[in-house]
C-alpha cells in the first residue's frame, strides 16, 4: 500500500520514506544490480511486473498453473492443467458458443525473460504415460524438462528434451497405492528437482508416499530415500496437526522434536550448491534441511497456525554463488516467505490474498532467475504466472504486503 503525504511517499515494502523528485533510496541497491555476497544484513526486495508475461496467442488461457522453472538462458517454463470452465472457453465447446474466445493453452509453455512465448508442447504421446494431473516442472543443466503428477493413478515422473522429445519415465503408471518403502514404485510425485554435480533427480514423493526419493538422472534407478528427520518413512496414520503445540512462526530447530514423519504432501525436495536438500512438508508447515544422504540438519517452521493445505508449498534459492536466500511459496496464507539460508532464519514476507497483480490465489510454485527476479504460479482458480522484479537490497521486516511498483 502507498500513502501520499504532501511531498512524501511512505512505501510499506521498504519501510523507508522517499522525498519527491526521485533519487536513490539510501542503503538500497539500484535495480538490476547483482546480489551481494553473504553479509548477514539486508534482504532482496521486489515489485510486481503487472505486464509479464505478454498475452498468449490463439486466445489461449491457462488452467491451474502448478509448476514454474527457469533454465540456463533465463527462460521461464510453466506447466498447467488446462482445467477451464465452459464459461472461460466458449469457443472451444462443441458446438462453439463464441467465435473467438477462448481455448486451453498447451500444457507446457516456455517464455523468454521479456515474457514472449517461445514454444509450447506437452500432453499424451507415444511411449510414455502423460500424468492424469501434471504437477511441478524443473529444467536441468542440460535443458531437459522434468514433470511429476499427482492424479489418482499417477505413480511416475517424466523427462523430456528441451523440445518435448520423450526421454525417460521413472516408475510405472497406475500404481499409486502408498508404499513409502518401495524400491520400484512412487506415489503421486509433487515435484522433481535436479543435482547436476551428481546427475541425480530428487523426487518429492509426494501426495501418496511420504518421502524424498533420489534417482539416477539417466537410468531413473532409485538410489536412496528417506522420511522426516532422515527416518525410515512410514505410511502409518499420523495424529491431527497440533495447533496448540506448534512452534512459533519462524522458529528454527535441530532437536527432531516435531512430527517423526512428513505429512502428505511432501511438496518439494530441492538440492543446493553446497550439498544440502530442502524438503517442503506442506501441511506440517515446515521446511526440513538435509545433507544429500538424508542426514537431518535443521528445520524452520512457517505460519504454524495454518491447517488445511498448509503453508510450505515450494522453495527456490537466490542465484548468487552462496544461494544466500530462500523463497517459500505459501498457498494458504498467500505470501512468499523470504529466508536467509545460513544461518537459517526468517526475514520477511510479501504478497496477500486476492486476484490483483502482486496478490495470490493458491500460490503454488516458485523459481528465481539469474537477475534475482522471482516467478510464481497459482493453482485452483488463480490460473496464472507472475513476475516479481528484483529491485535491490533493503531492510524489509515482517509482512510488507503487496509489492506494487513505486
Amino acid at each position: 500500500m502507498i500513502r501520499k503525504f504532501g511531498c512524501l511517499m511512505v512505501v510499506a515494502l521498504l519501510a523507508v520514506t522517499v522525498a519527491c523528485g526521485g533519487g536513490p533510496i539510501p542503503g538500497v541497491q539500484a535495480q538490476g544490480s547483482e546480489l551481494p555476497p553473504t553479509t548477514g544484513e539486508g534482504a532482496p526486495t521486489f515489485e510486481v511486473d503487472p505486464f509479464w508475461p505478454k498475452p498468449l496467442p490463439n486466445n489461449w488461457l491457462l488452467g491451474s498453473t502448478i509448476g514454474v522453472a527457469v533454465d540456463s538462458d533465463d527462460h521461464v517454463w510453466i506447466v498447467h492443467r488446462g482445467n477451464l470452465g465452459n464459461n472461460e472457453i466458449p469457443a472451444a465447446l462443441d458446438p462453439p458458443l463464441a467465435a473467438e474466445c477462448c481455448f486451453p493453452a498447451p500444457p507446457i509453455l516456455e517464455f523468454d525473460s521479456e515474457g514472449n512465448l517461445l514454444q509450447h508442447w506437452g500432453g499424451p504421446g507415444e511411449g510414455y504415460d502423460w500424468p492424469e494431473s501434471n504437477h511441478g516442472i524443473f529444467v536441468d543443466h542440460m535443458n531437459n524438462v522434468w514433470i511429476g503428477g499427482n492424479g489418482g493413478d499417477d505413480s511416475h515422473a517424466l523427462k523430456f528434451s528441451h523440445n518435448g522429445e520423450f526421454l525417460l519415465q521413472i516408475g510405472e503408471d497406475g500404481h499409486p497405492e502408498p508404499d513409502s518403502s518401495s524400491t520400484t514404485r512412487y506415489s503421486r510425485v509433487a515435484k522433481v528437482a535436479f543435482d547436476a554435480s551428481a546427475n541425480e533427480a530428487y523426487l518429492a514423493d509426494g501426495y501418496g508416499n511420504r518421502r524424498v526419493a533420489v534417482v539416477d538422472g539417466d537410468s531413473g534407478e532409485l538410489k536412496r530415500f528417506w522420511g522426516a528427520y532422515g527416518n525410515t518413512p512410514s505410511d502409518d496414520p499420523l495424529p491431527p496437526y497440533d495447533l496448540d503445540g506448534a512452534p512459533e512462526h519462524g522458529a528454527v530447530s535441530s532437536d527432531k522434536s516435531g512430527d517423526p514423519q512428513f505429512r502428505n504432501p511432501v511438496h518439494c525436495a530441492d538440492p543446493t550448491n553446497d550439498g544440502l536438500v530442502y524438503a517442503c512438508d506442506r501441511p506440517g508447515n515446515r521446511v526440513q534441511v538435509f545433507e544429500k544422504d538424508g542426514t537431518f540438519v535443521e528445520e524452520i517452521y512457517l505460519q504454524t497456525k495454518t491447517l488445511g493445505a498448509g503453508a510450505v508449498w515450494d522453495i527456490a534459492f537466490s542465484t548468487d554463488p552462496d544461494q544466500t536466500f530462500a523463497y517459500v511459496a505459501d498457498g494458504m496464507n498467500e505470501k512468499v516467505h523470504v529466508l536467509r539460508r545460513k544461518p537459517l532464519e526468517y526475514i520477511y514476507s510479501f504478497g496477500s490474498g486476492g486476484r490483483m497483480a502482486g496478490q495470490f490465489y493458491g500460490n503454488h510454485s516458485i523459481a528465481v532467475d539469474s537477475q534475482g527476479n522471482v516467478y510464481t504460479t497459482e493453482t485452483y482458480e488463480g490460473k496464472r504466472v507472475q513476475k516479481f522484479r528484483y529491485t535491490g537490497m533493503g531492510n524489509p521486516m515482517g509482512d510488507v504486503g503487496v509489492p506494487h511498483p513505486q
